[in-house]
């Protein structure tokens, strides 16, 4: 077959498709409407009656037509459900390594791994001889002084020493009792104290070893509160207080949820991940959390009301969503910006306000501007006549 008859037949194959979706297919009408062709619904009511109407001709519309049968539903109003999930790493209240003030040799351990202490309770001991010997004999200078202050009194009161004597024995008396107390203090120092109280740690050396001032004797945990830190998105960074009520799930064990709050608020934001760095507090009362511990933080915060629709009525077109809305008994094409979609509605940005009738089911019989028949509205209609 020639070219050119192949390209007659498809021709005359795409009028007669079109021509029968004109006639049979329900919405066509409306189609061609929006497309701006008039004259196809004319064309075809005019060969379906054999006549043209005279007023329908010079509109170039059946003013005839019938409405389109729809569903409608009420728009309502709700509050998008604006949440906050983070995860975040905890650390205990307050965490110190202990280190002894001096160099020297570790005599014993007074606690294990586990153990609770108090603040200033003793944990361990270095040895001590050089400093039980310093403190001895600065007793002993101390003696010595009071007695020479003493001995320069009284010879004071016979005029047998100067007031200068007796001042230089008041001296080397205060020398002597700061030379005690330094003594003291050296002798003091060779046990560990806990700065803070805690739950000592795993101990990371033994009795017998020597030490010095950089080496970690021991770890202590202040468990009684856990502190959680997590990043905050940019968008909540006004929303997030001090104070503000949070609900942490540890990762490993989903099933608790504790309550806390934030307790602490960086003043920037970072930069880079353009996050917000939170600190949040829980209660940690049977020492079941742990330092190190991953947690999912949840925080709620009440968002602004929209407009909400059936996810039915939501439909999209070239410039965007829309929905049809029906006012005075006709169909109304209203643009939409979608805010959050949820199981049984979505929340929407547009010029409609709770009780406005949306078109759920029948809208491919929809046009601009066209009359609707909506579902059930006469026996409503009857019922609220006839109480």
């Amino acid at each position: 077959m020639a070219a050119w008859k192949q390209i007659v037949f498809a021709l005359v194959i795409l009028v007669a498709a079109a021509a029968a979706w004109v006639r049979f297919f329900p919405g066509a009408h409306e189609v061609l409407a929006r497309w701006g062709i008039e004259w196809a619904d004319a064309a075809t009511s005019a060969q379906t009656t054999g006549a043209v109407d005279p007023a329908r001709q010079a509109s170039g519309r059946d003013s005839t037509r019938r409405p389109a049968n729809v569903v409608a539903l009420p728009a309502s109003t709700a509050t998008i459900n604006d949440r906050l999930q983070a995860i975040g790493t905890g650390r205990a209240n307050a965490s110190v390594t202990v280190n002894p003030y001096s160099s020297g040799r570790l005599v014993q351990f007074l606690v294990a791994s586990g153990t609770h202490v108090d603040k200033g309770q003793v944990i361990a001991t270095l040895d001590s001889d050089t400093e039980v010997i310093a403190e001895d004999r600065a007793k002993v200078g101390l003696q010595d002084a009071q007695d020479k202050l003493d001995r320069v009194k009284s010879l004071r009161a016979s005029n047998a020493a100067t007031p200068v004597a007796v001042a230089d024995a008041e001296v080397a008396l205060a020398n002597a009792k700061l030379s005690l107390r330094d003594a003291e203090l050296a002798l003091q120092r060779r046990s560990i104290v806990a700065p803070i109280a805690g739950t000592v740690g795993i101990l990371p050396i033994s009795a017998g070893n020597y030490v010095t001032s950089q080496s970690a004797i021991a770890t202590l945990d202040d468990r009684s509160s856990i502190l959680v830190d997590f990043l905050v998105p940019e968008r909540f960074a006004a929303a997030v207080k001090v104070g503000a009520q949070l609900s942490a799930t540890p990762i490993a064990n989903p099933s608790q949820v504790y309550t806390g709050t934030v307790s602490a608020i960086d003043n920037h934001i970072d930069e880079v991940s353009r996050t917000l760095l939170v600190k949040a507090t829980i209660a940690n009362p049977a020492d079941s959390l742990r330092a190190g511990m991953s947690f999912q933080i949840s925080m709620k915060f009440p968002g602004d009301s929209y407009p909400a629709v059936s996810p039915l009525a939501i439909l999209w077109g070239s410039d965007g969503a829309y929905v049809w809305a029906v006012a005075d008994g006709k169909a109304k094409r209203v643009p939409v910006r979608i805010i959050q979609r949820n199981t049984e509605t979505v929340l929407i940005d547009a010029p409609i306000v709770s009780g406005d009738l949306v078109v759920t089911e029948g809208t491919q019989s929809v046009s601009e501007g066209g009359e609707v028949r909506i579902a059930g509205e006469e026996q409503r209609a009857a019922e609220a006549g006839n109480p």
